[in-house]
């Protein structure tokens, strides 16, 4: 991959570059989801279908959830030192959708641990080669709004995916959702090559820029070293309280599918779809209530509300393994997961504004969450076969505690951190 010099200026751009990018962005994230996750929550009702527990289906997902932990760092770092950001993606989807039908192929072990590695692997690149070219094109300024929209835009495309696969799993049996998948795969892919090169500043993408106005020339600031997030705390606390939140919620979704399915109080496919489709929908408006409330008065409110939903959800969950317990249960999803998608990128590009580091920063985030993600799946199939899924949900929920303890604890170093300015993060 081609790399950035560090003097280099800004490319060239026509007015009408920039609208055809963001349009192209938001295209992208309508249809990226299956690139990041595979057949994601289908994966589960899959393999139990096929005979699977939910201890060693939690297991794949797990080793999955480390592979891709473990390369979200390097992929930040390779996000912020290349310029060919559009063919990550277009590689990596490719990777996604053959990973995926890897599966079809053969339901052994090894197999589908290798697909899930691969799977995941690909799929850490996306997050931060996204947010980088998204930084590049509209630059710090214009991050907040157009990261709100693209997540707006995203949701649409996992709740329009997810009912989809339902219905196609429901009319043709769960195979015909792998081709569905490949399809978004490829609009995906024709929507990144639609982003015009010299729209994205690969400076700005790294948060290396002046005050972000088009024609002006870029301040000869040089990428800080990696111990700067290290160094600093609110990124710290910040990692620390995700990881957290994703430990317990990273299994919510596909357990949640597995009870009530086992149960025989569902169809696998439809109701699958539901549960995603519910969320997406409520995290459509979560994004866009983020997007304004962080504008206003910004990110340590919106994500302390994200915070507090998992412990309701895992309440729910546990005391209504219903199939109508899928209405509350996934709303809470949609708030939690929703308003994190936008304050989380967003607070992280504004604390590491002028480092260079901004991508890297995204990776590393995402490697503690990754933490907590990974063995989530593995945790929560465990509890479930040795005690239940009731207890289970009440376990995962109830790891949000230490997230919501460390957020309120430190409240006086992140309120100004988190006040969306970069004065205020400094």
């Amino acid at each position: 991959m081609a790399t950035i010099p560090a003097d280099a200026a800004a490319p060239p751009s026509r007015p009408d570059d920039r609208k055809r990018a963001t349009r192209s962005l938001q295209a992208l994230n309508f249809f990226m989801a299956d690139m990041q996750a595979g057949i994601g929550p289908f994966l589960g009702v899959f393999l139990q279908q096929r005979g699977w527990q939910t201890g060693p289906i939690g297991t794949v997902m797990t080793a999955g959830g480390v592979a891709g932990m473990l390369m979200t760092a390097p992929a930040g770092a390779l996000i912020d030192h290349t310029d060919k950001k559009r063919w990550v993606v277009v590689v990596t989807g490719i990777c996604t959708v053959l990973a995926s039908f890897l599966i079809l192929w053969s339901q052994s072990w090894a197999v589908v641990t290798v697909s899930q590695v691969a799977t995941a692997i690909a799929g850490a690149a996306i997050g931060p080669a996204v947010a980088g070219m998204t930084l590049g094109v509209v630059r710090q300024k214009g991050f907040n709004a157009q990261n709100g929209r693209n997540q707006a835009w995203n949701h649409a495309g996992n709740m329009v995916g997810a009912g989809l696969s339902g219905w196609l799993g429901w009319k043709f049996g769960m195979p015909a959702i792998f081709f569905l998948a490949a399809a978004f795969g490829v609009l995906a892919i024709i929507s990144v090559l639609s982003i015009p090169e010299r729209a994205i500043n690969h400076r700005a993408a790294r948060g290396l820029e002046g005050d972000g106005k088009d024609g002006e020339e870029e301040e000869g600031g040089k990428a800080e070293g990696f111990r700067t997030l290290l160094s600093n705390k609110p990124m710290l606390i910040l990692a620390a309280a995700l990881a957290c939140f994703h430990l317990g919620n990273g299994a919510m979704l596909p357990l949640y599918g597995l009870a009530v399915v086992g149960a025989g109080k569902g169809n696998a496919a439809m109701f699958t779809a539901t549960t995603v489709m519910v969320a997406q929908a409520v995290m459509i408006v979560a994004s866009l209530i983020a997007m304004k409330v962080a504008a206003g008065r910004g990110y340590w409110l919106v994500l302390l509300i994200s915070f507090a939903a998992l412990p309701l959800r895992g309440a729910l969950a546990g005391s209504f393994i219903e199939h109508w317990g899928v209405w509350p249960v996934q709303a809470l999803d949609g708030i939690g997961a929703g308003l994190q998608s936008v304050a989380v990128p967003g607070l992280v590009a504004c604390l590491l504004r002028g480092t260079g580091r901004v991508n890297v920063g995204q990776g590393a985030v995402m490697t503690v969450q990754g933490v907590g993600a990974s063995l989530s799946p593995a945790i929560g199939g465990w509890l479930a076969q040795a005690i239940g899924y009731q207890a289970a949900f009440y376990i995962l929920g109830s790891f949000a505690v230490v997230s919501l303890l460390l957020w309120i604890g430190f409240a006086g170093t992140l309120r100004p951190a988190c006040a969306g300015t970069p004065e205020a993060a400094a």
